[in-house]
C-alpha cells in the first residue's frame, strides 16, 4: 500500500481565504487535515486535493480519486470526499466536523440489473465505515442508477449503466478523557500538549473507510471485506467503448 503523503496539501481554505495550518484556523480543523497525510492507501487508488466548495462550511478541505484497473487508462470508479468543520457547531450535522461524499463508476448490464443494487451500494458505505470501527452519526444520502442506450451514429455504443452514491455523516470525535477537575470544556478545542485531541474525528480511519467503499464500487474488495460480511462487485471485464 502506498501513503497519501505526497498526494495531499494543506490547502484547505478558511472564510477569509487562510490555509489549513494558517494561524487564523482553528486548530481541531489543522489537525483533522493534517491527519490524512499518514493514511496508506492501495496502489490502485491515487488521491489529489481539489479546491473545495466555500458555502458549507465555514472551514472545508476536498479529495478526489479515482480506482484504476490493470491499466492507468482504465478508470473503475471515481469520487470526492469534502471535510466540513464549523467550530460553532450544527444542528443537523450534531457535531462540528462533517463528511461529505460524491462515489460514481459504470457497472456490467447483469449486474446493474439487480433490484437491490441501491440497497448493497448503501450498506457498502455504512459496511466500511462499521468494519473499521468508526462510530458515526446522523447519515444521509441516495443512491442513483442511471442506464444510457446509444441510437442513430452511436448505436454500435454497447449500453451502459452507471451508479452514483452521494451520501454526508458526522464522524463521532475522539473521546475526552475524564478531566482532573471540574469545569467546562470546549468540545472543539485541542489541549496543547496531549498526544489525543480533544473534538477530533479520526478523519485518517473515516479516508481509508471511504477508500474501501471506492475498492468495492470499482471492484476491488478491499482486505477484510469477507470476514466484515461486505458484499462487492466482481471485477469489470473491461472499459467499455464510450
Amino acid at each position: 500500500m502506498a501513503a497519501v503523503q505526497g498526494h495531499l496539501s494543506n490547502g484547505a481554505d478558511g472564510p477569509d481565504g487562510t490555509e489549513a495550518g494558517g494561524e487564523d484556523t482553528p486548530p481541531a480543523f489543522r489537525h483533522a487535515v493534517a491527519a490524512l497525510s499518514g493514511v496508506r492507501v492501495r496502489p490502485e487508488v491515487e488521491l489529489d486535493p481539489t479546491p473545495p466548495p466555500r458555502r458549507l462550511a465555514p472551514y472545508s478541505y476536498a479529495l478526489e480519486a479515482v480506482v484504476t484497473g490493470a491499466s492507468d487508462d482504465e478508470e473503475l470508479a471515481e469520487g470526492r470526499l469534502i471535510l466540513l468543520h464549523d467550530p460553532a457547531g450544527h444542528d443537523s450535522w450534531r457535531g462540528t466536523f462533517r463528511l461529505v461524499t460524491l462515489v460514481h463508476a459504470d457497472l456490467e448490464p447483469e449486474i446493474a440489473a439487480d433490484p437491490l443494487l441501491p440497497e448493497v451500494c448503501w450498506s457498502w458505505l455504512t459496511g466500511a465505515l462499521e468494519a473499521r470501527g468508526l462510530p458515526y452519526g446522523q447519515p444521509s444520502g441516495t443512491v442513483t442508477r442511471a442506464s444510457s442506450h446509444y441510437f442513430g451514429a452511436m448505436g454500435e455504443r454497447e449500453p451502459s449503466t452507471r451508479i452514483e452514491i452521494r451520501a454526508s455523516w458526522t464522524p463521532a470525535a475522539h473521546p475526552a478523557p475524564e478531566p482532573a477537575r471540574a469545569g467546562p470544556r470546549r468540545p472543539e478545542s485541542v489541549e496543547e500538549g496531549a498526544g489525543e485531541p480533544l473534538g477530533v474525528p479520526d478523519t485518517a480511519g473515516h479516508l481509508a473507510a471511504w477508500c474501501d467503499l471506492l475498492c468495492q464500487i470499482a471492484g476491488l474488495p478491499p482486505a477484510g471485506a469477507a470476514e466484515a460480511g461486505v458484499v462487492s462487485l466482481p471485477q469489470r471485464r473491461g472499459p467499455q467503448a464510450r
